[in-house]
């Protein structure tokens, strides 16, 4: 039985696209049943809607506090009969009690090799520090930002002349690359929290 799988986003969604494509495959032990975005006008959600994927949006400015919000978001992963979570892009702080709610069933790409360089610019921040290598990671999430366990890594060199663009450019692969490998982890119940 496929797990239900809900994708959070709030931009082009390019992670999302990666986890769609693979969901697709026969052999894939999770289904994606709904893309969720907090942006009405996020690129992804036309992507999934061509998918023939469930959308709903939740803009969060709607709201009167982060709480809720989530709730919202809750009721339609409810709704959707959603068992596990990805954020791909979602660029919202989620409340304790909502990540507490799907703890060990919600997971993140991050654009760095965590722990180093939580939150944003973590490229720019990799070169100015004269980092050889950069990455990303796919984690569980817990309450704190970008702090949760690594389900999976995957390293790329900093090259002498590196933007963030570039460097970006190069990460972002990679992230397609391990975001499907990491929730077929999941899905399987090979990496838990």
């Amino acid at each position: 039985m496929k797990k239900r799988v809900a994708i959070l986003i709030s931009g082009r969604g390019s992670n999302m696209r990666a986890l769609i494509e693979a969901a697709s495959a026969p052999d894939y032990p999770a289904q994606i049943v709904l893309v969720l975005s907090n942006v009405a006008d996020a690129g992804g959600l036309a992507f999934a809607k061509e998918r023939g994927i469930a959308t709903e949006v939740a803009e969060h400015k709607n709201y009167a506090s982060r709480e809720a919000f989530d709730r919202a978001m809750d009721e339609k992963l409810a709704a959707a009969k959603a068992e596990l979570v990805a954020l791909a892009g979602f660029m919202r702080l989620l409340s304790t009690d909502f990540v507490e709610q799907w703890r060990g069933r919600m997971i993140n790409i991050h654009p760095s090799l965590l722990p180093a360089y939580k939150g944003l610019h973590t490229h720019r921040r990799a070169i100015e520090a004269g980092e050889a290598f950069a990455g990303c990671t796919v984690h569980f999430v817990t309450p704190e930002l970008d702090d949760g366990p690594a389900i999976l890594q995957a390293k790329v060199p900093v090259l002498p002349g590196d933007t963030e663009e570039t460097l970006a450019a190069r990460v972002l692969a990679e992230e397609h690359r391990i975001y499907p490998e990491a929730l077929r982890l999941v899905a399987e119940g090979k990496a838990t929290l």
